[in-house]
Formats: structure tokens, sequence, C-alpha cells
């Protein structure tokens, strides 16, 4: 049995500490992993006191390590490149993962490529003034506990590096200052530490925008420009603050691959380059440069496989000028769009003929997500031919410079948040075109949680959360069960602000006597009503004059109690238990009801789930 061992990249305080980033698994076919390269400093983890199980919790997994839809237990899993010393326990199988590179802003507001300055011969890299725009970053981190979502975990620290951008910020992967509650940097050859404020973070790109207000911090710096994407076995040298020292690191290769890959920090697949230099923990975050000393991208990533060696990520200038002109134009990071449909390609002949496809070309459309643009232009049977007037070839590309094709989606990604592409489509044999919107897409079940802190209700002890990956992860898919864990990864939520809410636990009490050993089940109606989401959930609670709570769960399963004394025992559960509120913040905000939920959740739950596979797998992407 093969073991894939995990080597976190934050330089750890305390050896004990078993961090979210670090895993250990075992695997039935050769082990591949993908390493996050932050050093992780931390302490030790305690029980839970609400967890009351004499048994020893399981470990905590990393959102790098984090599985994707549709991924099979073999399958490869994806670790940031960000430095995380200390040991813990692998990780669960998931995608490729890359670390951001920063752009110089410009005046007019567009961050571009500046191939023009800063240029060094090659082999003097080590004596170029830029290197000392690379920082080494300090980030201490209070994840919260999604199965107790009233608390944190315990604090734990991390390193990895960042660089100057210009105009007083600076570029780092998002997962370097997941769960921030201090970052700070340090320049090269200095010995003092300034407090950095995150700007912006790109969960699906990985990538984070951070400031410094001092002005000694920026006294004789300069900023780092943005070169365009390398070719094949192009020269390049990753410089950052790995393992193994304190003072700056330089590794060199090559550029091996230029493709569409997985993120493992947000689950999405955008543009990434694959290069041999050693990536190391703490290297999450730091710049690569070309021969002429132009930044072409941030390391955020590593592939470890025991038929592989020297696989390391690098997030292209292209993924990182998005992000920036993102922020730009709309004062916050808005996230890269999607065209919301799940795709099959057409290489067999019968297949299109049966189309009534012509030519060797298109990707059919397998269905649709309710919530994005497309549904109300695109039908399932509808063959998409054309994205802005570039051709899709039959396995799902389109042309990628000289000689080079890339997967179709690297068209969606070049787009922003509410643009509109043109699709040239085949309807029951006739061509047409026709405009979509393209925005970000809408998870039934979020990979990462907004604003930090799981929402969260108390009802006489019972514990309702909405189901999210970190919460899956904490509590172990074996807890979950399968008929929960199947909608996870392969419904589709049918309107926005749509939740699975589980009941996570039963604080024990005389009120809720023969509910104890209730736990993970996904709640369904209450008094009658299908519930939308937690928000929907309190505010039927709190409207409520009958007699009896009544809560419908899965499987016909009943939990009813009596309104007035449930309220009368909510005080003191939450006393008993040491809880500051019945509620979480958000859930003190009004309710408003929006109609067309009312129209989409007459639907049956997870009807027909879809996989969430990538072209290049089994036939299947998500564009």
């Amino acid at each position: 049995m093969a073991i894939t061992v995990a080597n976190c990249c934050f330089s750890v305080l305390s050896s004990t500490f078993k961090s979210r980033y670090c895993h250990l698994r075992f695997a039935t076919s050769p082990s591949h992993s993908y390493f996050d390269a932050r050093s992780l400093k931390a302490t030790n983890n305690k029980k839970r006191a609400l967890k009351g199980s004499s048994s020893s919790a399981s470990p905590r997994k990393s959102n790098a390590e984090k599985k994707l839809p549709g991924r099979l237990k073999d399958d490869k899993s994806g670790l940031y490149a960000d430095g995380i010393s200390g040991q813990g326990d692998m990780g669960r199988p998931q995608s490729t993962g890359f670390k951001s590179f920063g752009t110089q802003r410009k005046d007019k507001k567009e961050f571009q490529f500046d191939s023009r300055e800063q240029r060094v011969e090659p082999g003097s890299l080590q004596d170029a003034n830029f290197l000392n725009a690379v920082v080494k970053v300090y980030c201490t981190h209070t994840a919260p506990d999604y199965s107790l979502p009233w608390q944190k975990q315990r604090q734990y620290t991390s390193t990895g590096s960042a660089f100057m951008i210009g105009d007083g910020k600076l570029l780092t992967n998002a997962h370097c200052v997941e769960h921030d509650t201090q970052v700070k940097v340090k320049r090269r050859g200095d010995d003092t530490k300034y407090v950095a404020k995150v700007l912006a973070r790109g969960v699906d790109c990985d990538i984070a925008l951070l400031s410094v207000e001092s002005e000694e911090f920026w006294k004789g710096a300069k900023p780092l420009h943005l070169g365009h994407l390398p070719r094949l076995q192009d020269a390049v040298t990753v410089v950052g603050y790995p393992l193994g020292g304190d003072t700056i690191s330089v590794t060199k290769g090559v550029v091996s691959r230029i493709e569409v890959t997985s993120y493992a920090h947000g689950s999405s697949d955008l543009l990434g380059i694959q290069i041999d230099a050693a990536i190391n923990p703490g290297n999450s975050g730091g710049p690569a440069f070309n021969e002429q000393g132009e930044c072409i991208g941030v390391a955020f990533q590593v592939y470890r496989s025991e038929e592989a060696e020297n696989i390391g990520y690098v997030i292209p200038t292209t993924v990182v000028s998005h992000f920036l002109n993102d922020y730009e134009r709309n004062g916050k990071y808005t996230g890269f769009p999607c065209l919301g449909v799940l795709l099959q390609k057409l290489e067999n002949p019968a297949l299109r003929a049966c189309l009534q496809v012509q030519s060797n070309e298109g990707v059919l459309v397998r269905r649709v997500e309710p919530t994005s643009d497309a549904n109300n232009v695109l039908k399932q049977g509808d063959v998409i031919v054309s994205f802005d007037d570039v051709h899709v070839g039959s396995e799902g590309t389109v042309p990628f410079r000289s000689n080079e094709r890339i997967a179709f989606r690297y068209l969606i990604s070049q787009k922003f948040a509410g643009d509109v592409a043109e699709l040239g489509i085949i309807r029951a044999g006739k061509l047409m075109k026709v405009q979509v919107a393209l925005n970000p897409r809408v998870h039934l079940v979020p990979y990462h949680i907004d604003g930090g802190q799981p929402s969260y209700l108390i009802i006489a002890g019972l514990v309702f959360t909405p189901l999210s990956e970190p919460l899956i992860e904490e509590e172990c898919e074996e807890s979950i069960g399968l008929k929960l864990l199947a909608k996870a990864r392969y419904s589709l939520a049918r309107f926005k602000e749509e939740q699975i809410v589980i009941l996570s636990q039963v604080l024990a009490n005389e009120v809720n006597i023969g509910y104890e050993d209730m736990s993970n089940q996904q709640v369904l109606k209450f008094n009658g009503t299908r519930i939308k989401n937690i928000r929907h959930l309190a505010h039927l609670v709190a409207c409520c004059q009958d007699r009896y709570l009544v809560f419908e769960f899965e499987d016909n399963y009943l939990a009813v109690l009596e309104r007035e004394a449930a309220m009368a025992a909510s005080s003191h559960i939450l006393k008993d238990y040491g809880i500051p509120s019945e509620r979480s913040e958000d859930l003190l905000e009004p309710y408003v009801e929006s109609l067309g939920d009312n129209q989409a959740i007459e639907q049956d739950f997870g009807e027909s789930p879809v996989s969430n596979l990538e072209i290049g797998f089994d036939g299947l992407l998500w564009a």
C-alpha cells in the first residue's frame, strides 16, 4: 500500500500541532500529492469540549488538499507551495494548485506586461536589484471551527513569500494569508517586520493583494514588472524564502508545460505553468523570473508522486493581471466567470451525425446550471461550435499560440464577471449565434466561507449550519453519510443563496431527549415548509406561532419540540455549554424573500446529479 505524505510548508512553532494543511493518506494506487509551500508554525490543537467522544478527533485537513467533485480516490491530490514545516496528517485527493505573481501598476489603472525594463544578462540574476523586491511573509491564522461554529480554532503561524508591485502593494498567495489575524512582512537584509493589510483575496486563483502603510518599508524599493507568457524550455528562476534558512533562496529550471490546470486552493481550473525548478515550503507567493529578469508568474504549488519528480507550478502573469484588473475595476475582487454548462466531447462520428454536426468540431451541452445566465439561452442538446468567433474542436480545445491547443475554458477565464460572450451553436441542425453573460459560479456547497465564520442557528440544543467543504473535512466523510456527500459533490444550486442546511449535532438537554444521537442530517422542511437556506430557517422559526416545532429530515425522520418549552430552555442550554449567542451575527439581519426562489424550490432537490469533472477526464468538463 502506497503512502502519500504531505510535507506542509509553514515553519512550525510546535511540532505537535496537526495543521489543516498537513495530512497523511493511504492509497491503493501510486500516491500523488501537491504540496503547499508555506512554513507553518503552530501549537497543540486541543479536543473540543462539545465533541464528547472518548476517541481522538480526526486530524483537520488542508484546503490545499481538498477533493474536487468527481475525483477518484486514487486521483492526485493538490497542495500549496508555501512552506508549512512540521508534521501532520496527509490529505484528501485534489487537483493541482498554483501561486500567483505580481504586476506593476500602470497609469491607466490597468495592469499590463512590461518587457522593456529591468532586463539583466543571463547568469547575473543573483546580483539584480529587483531581488530586493521579494519579501518574507509572517502570518498568524485563526481558522473557524466549523463543527462548533460559534468559536475559533487555536491560532497558528506560518511563513511564505511575497513581492512588490508598486503603489504600496504586494502580491502573495491567498492560502498564505487565509484566515489571517495578523500579517507582517520583512525585506531582504532587514531585521524589522512591518504590519501588512490584506486588501483582496482571490480564492479561485490563489492570489492575495497586500498593502504596507509604513513609508520606511518602501524606502529604496523597486517594484517588479510582469513579463509575457514564456515558451516551452525557457529558463526560469524561482525566488522566495523556503525552509532551510532565513535568507532569500534562488532555484533554477525550465518551463515544462503550459496548460489549463486545477488550482488546489480554489478548486478552479485556470492557466498554469509547470516547471522543474525546486519549489519548497515557504516559496509560496514568491516570483519566478525568465533569463531577462522579467517576472513570469508566482510559485504556489508542487506535485509529488512516486512516479514523477521535480514538478512545480507557477501562476502565469495573465492570471495575475486578470486579478489586479478585476480589483481596479470593481474596488474588490469579484472572481473568474464561468459559462455554467456541463459539456461532452464530440469525437465520435456517429454522435456528430446524430446531432447534425457536419464538421469535426463542437462540444455537446449535457446540462445547464440553473443559476447561470446560460440557462436562459442554451438548451440541453445544443452543440457549441465557437466562442467569440474562435472555433471549438470536438475534443473541447481551441487554438493557443502557434501549433498549440488549449482547453476551451481558457477563453472563458479571459473574461470578467458580467462580460458577454457570443456563442456559435448548432440546435436541431441549424447554426445560430447567441449572447451569454458570464458570471462566477454559484456553489451549492462552498469550498470557502465568505466572511470567515460559518452561520449557525441553535434551537433548544439542535445546532443547524450550512453544509460546506471545510465542515465535511472536519467531520470526516464517513460521518457525513453517502447520500449527503452525493448531494454535496454532484447537485447544482437551483437558485442563488440556496444552501444544504444540516443538523450538525444536538446539545443534550431535557427538552430534546431522544434526539441526542442525531448528527449531520439534512433538514428539509420546518412545519411543512421546505427550507431554502439557514436564513430562511431562522425566519420560519422566529415567525412560528404553532404549538410544536416540527423538523423533517432526510428519509422522513422527524424531530418535534414543544415551542414554548424549547424557547424557555434555549437560554439555559447556551449557558451550560458556554455559547455566546443562539445564532450567528449574519442571521440577526432581516430576512428578505425572493420570488424566484419560490419557483425553483418546487423542483426535487438534487435531481439528476451531475459530475464536476474537467475536460480531458472521461470526456466531461465544467466550462
